[in-house]
């Protein structure tokens, strides 16, 4: 299990690293997190959703997303409230306080999913989430050190040295550490180092002997990272007010923005200048084509939507000839109306859209969540994408599919073809469909990013790294069956 002294230290990489490395070995890999929090979902073909990461890492490993692989999944809401899906399936919304009260009712559909991918792989590679210093929250835990003694499986822990401090998190965390938990650690492995690997020889040395556990690697800043589909966090590096340097697709930085990662292959093309934008600043009026998310919470994210202005600017963007797309939520705040009678999709109620395509929303209490295969309406060139939604939108413009599905219409677009609206997440993973609606939206330089091939460069060469900077042998040798407790040194897998 890969644990880390804080969020954001390299985790979910890592897990990706190790599964594909593992694989290469020969041996039958799975990811493993018992529980994540993200509004990153990721269809699985069992009909159920999990963390995005989970997939990529599922897609390193070279088999199938499953539902097994992230049993525990939190959707947030808003600041203090999330959607519980487990196993795939959405349970119920609960406020933080009432989940963390509970949660370790959950801990045997955890350990079921763990068990279950045990008895059908070599090897299981762990992701814990957050950080096991946070002891505060340590009782009733499914997430780190509550799923490690009760799987009875050795963790690593993981220090990131780039944003500094690093000797003190890792050397912090067993000092804050419970003793059980704490013999819970094998090793330790200091991540994204940038610089003479020579220079910190005596900083490891220095946390090897306050913690008695030995290093496992010092592992490089890996700038292959962004080429792979963002976990739950949005980068913002970019100019505080950039020339503009193609064409412009520009998308509101919403509060609580889902499945985001649809940006990214739109964001790997040299010729396309795409700009988050913040909350507070409007929307460039040289945008070309304004690209509006979805949320966990439709209702309020419109609420949010206009808080900032941005419906003013998006309705005048479109007034004057500019391209509207709006993904999965994003459709349904461009239609007419969104109708929510039961709370299924955040709070209960009902508000009029930004009125730009002529649909209606109706929020019901199916969710669908389906890999799907796809054909273009106008082209005809194939999808390969999925939906994760609440509801239907129906109307005059719904007659206009962006997509077919066998002979089904998919999506809106308005009688004037510049607004769109779809359901279908990752459409622009394939490359011929992003070139065609990009030379659409007035892209006149020539798109030939193959993106699928360069998520699995990107896969290999991060592999790559972590084989030549990581101790990979001593590392996978740490492993143990399910059950190992501390003090079982001579018990190894088979």
């Amino acid at each position: 299990m890969l644990q880390g002294t804080g969020s954001d230290v390299g985790k979910s990489l890592l897990v990706a690293a190790l599964c594909r490395l593992a694989a290469r070995q020969g041996l039958r890999v799975a990811p493993f997190k018992p529980q994540n929090m993200s509004n990153n979902a990721a269809a699985c073909p069992d009909g159920g959703e999990i963390g995005r990461a989970q997939a990529l890492q599922a897609r390193a490993a070279g088999i199938t997303p499953s539902v097994d692989h992230n049993p525990v999944l939190l959707k947030p809401e808003s600041n203090t409230r999330a959607r519980i899906v487990v196993h795939g399936k959405a349970l119920a919304s609960q406020e933080a306080a009432a989940y963390m009260a509970g949660r370790s009712d959950l801990l045997p559909a955890v350990l079921e999913s763990f068990h279950r991918l045990a008895r059908d792989y070599d090897l299981i590679i762990v992701e814990g989430a957050g950080s096991p210093a946070e002891i505060n929250l340590r009782r009733g835990d499914i997430a780190n050190m509550g799923f490690a003694r009760a799987a009875g499986v050795p963790v690593c822990l993981i220090g990131d040295i780039d944003r500094g401090g690093v000797i003190a998190s890792i050397v912090g965390t067993q000092a804050v550490l419970a003793p059980d938990d704490a013999r819970q650690v094998r090793s330790f492995l200091v991540n994204k180092f940038r610089g003479d690997p020579r220079l910190f020889d005596d900083g490891i040395r220095a946390i090897e002997e306050r913690t008695g556990w030995p290093c496992r690697g010092l592992i490089p800043w890996m700038a292959d990272a962004a080429r792979l589909p963002a976990e739950d966090a949005v980068a913002l590096d970019q100019d505080p007010v950039p020339a503009k340097r193609g064409l412009l697709i520009v998308a509101p930085l919403l509060s609580r923005i889902a499945n985001f990662d649809d940006a990214d292959p739109l964001i790997q093309e040299p010729g396309v200048d795409f700009r988050w934008i913040v909350p507070g600043d409007p929307l460039p009026r040289d945008a070309d084509v304004v690209l509006l998310f979805g949320s966990k919470s439709t209702l309020g994210e419109l609420a949010f939507l206009r808080e900032q202005g941005w419906d003013h600017d998006i309705i005048a963007h479109a007034r004057a000839g500019g391209r509207v797309l709006g993904i999965c939520g994003g459709l349904q705040m461009l239609g007419l109306s969104i109708d929510d009678p039961y709370g299924c999709d955040g709070g209960a109620g009902s508000a009029p859209g930004l009125g730009l395509l002529n649909v209606h929303t109706t929020m019901s209490r199916d969710k669908t969540v389906a890999p799907r295969e796809a054909r273009c309406a106008l082209t005809g060139a194939a999808i390969s994408a999925y939906e994760i939604h609440q509801g239907q939108s129906s109307g005059d413009d719904a007659q206009r599919p962006m997509a077919l599905i066998d002979a089904r219409g998919e999506g809106s677009r308005s009688r004037c073809g510049r607004i769109e609206g779809t359901y279908l997440h990752g459409l622009f993973t394939s490359d011929a469909y992003r070139s065609q609606w990009l030379r659409r939206a007035g892209l006149t330089a020539t798109s030939d990013t193959a993106y699928e091939s360069r998520v699995e460069e990107a896969l290999d060469r991060i592999a790559d790294g972590l084989a030549e900077h990581g101790d990979l042998d001593r590392l996978l040798g740490d492993a143990r069956p399910p059950g190992w407790l501390p003090g079982d040194e001579g018990v190894n897998p088979p």
